[in-house]
């Protein structure tokens, strides 16, 4: 492994201003040093531009950008690792903190590996630990199986360590479903992933993160609430963009996944797509951490179908 390679880092804000000083510095404190920072702003109303600017002075490696319209959390991300320059992209969020020796460890370990990850140990608002990391909720996934990512995730985004080629072939991200759920899919469709075993960066959870992995209880959490039906059009456009993938390394598998669920909508019962996900269960619930019966459970779940969901509807 090249040790003098380029690193880039695709950093987007908005309204950060909080937090951002603090991931600012573990982020020009890395022990690697080969780096540069792209950071672009998406119109906030904060000082988190202000803060940018002050780091960008202060650190020749940095560059900010200010977005003329807002772009939104995905096109931002978007545009920014098309700014990248680097050999290696990494992710990063406003909000966390990393370890110093977070770049330094990837680089190292992601061999022929297209993209590398690693645990996340979970913080709260005021930056003290929950005592919870990422792998006390789910399996991290290592391999090249993408039907591991048709209905679970593993990978935040903050995690990615990815190589400049896999950039090229992730873009655009499409608007189905989160764009770090698309880069799992898409690297194990064109090669393999790796998983670090220990934290390297500290995830905060707070009101106002896009995220909500631990569920915590969040005084806006009825706005955005969506029904049953909503979370089943939500998962059916996932599966659709998989399906319509054009570099597929088991095309026949998702088609005839996606083609049994567009089936279930129309029908009572869909006893073949039942059938087929728990056939398949040791690669689609590889990253759930749930038992045996929780998994049967879920296949289950879709034996039912439209038409006698229906009858159920929220």
């Amino acid at each position: 492994m090249n040790h003098k390679a380029l690193v880039s880092i695709a950093l987007c804000t908005y309204n950060g201003e909080a937090y951002l000083r603090e991931q600012l510095e573990s982020i020009v404190n890395q022990s690697y040093s080969q780096l540069e920072l792209i950071a672009i702003d998406d119109c906030s109303t904060d000082n988190t531009l202000s803060i940018l600017k002050e780091y960008e002075a202060n650190y020749p490696f940095i560059q900010v950008f200010e977005n003329p319209e807002n772009l939104g959390y995905i096109r931002n991300f978007e545009k920014a690792l098309r700014l990248c320059s680097g050999e290696f992209i990494a992710l990063s969020d406003q909000d966390d903190i990393w370890d110093l020796h977070k770049i330094e460890k990837q680089i190292k370990a992601i061999g022929n590996h297209l993209m590398i990850y690693h645990d996340s140990e979970f913080i709260d608002e005021n930056g003290q630990l929950l005592n919870k990391k990422m792998s006390d909720i789910m399996n991290l996934y290592r391999g090249d199986q993408p039907e591991a990512f048709l209905f679970f995730n593993c990978i935040s985004g903050h995690s990615v360590f990815m190589k400049k080629a896999l950039r090229d072939e992730l873009l655009p991200f499409p608007n189905a479903y989160f764009h770090d759920w698309w880069m799992g899919y898409v690297a194990t469709n064109l090669g393999s992933i790796d998983c670090i075993d220990e934290p390297l960066v500290k995830y905060r959870q707070h009101q106002t993160a896009d995220t909500n992995i631990l569920k915590r209880k969040r005084d806006h959490s009825n706005r955005n609430q969506l029904s049953a039906s909503m979370k089943y059009e939500k998962k059916m456009r996932w599966l659709k963009s998989c399906a319509e993938y054009s570099k597929n390394k088991n095309p026949r598998f998702i088609q005839n996944l996606y083609s049994e669920f567009m089936k279930n909508k129309t029908e009572y019962f869909s006893f073949r797509l039942a059938g087929m996900i728990y056939t398949n269960r040791s690669v689609l619930f590889n990253i759930n951490k749930k038992s045996l019966i929780s998994k049967l459970n879920f296949s289950l779940k879709e034996l039912w179908g439209g038409k006698i969901r229906s009858m159920f509807s929220d």
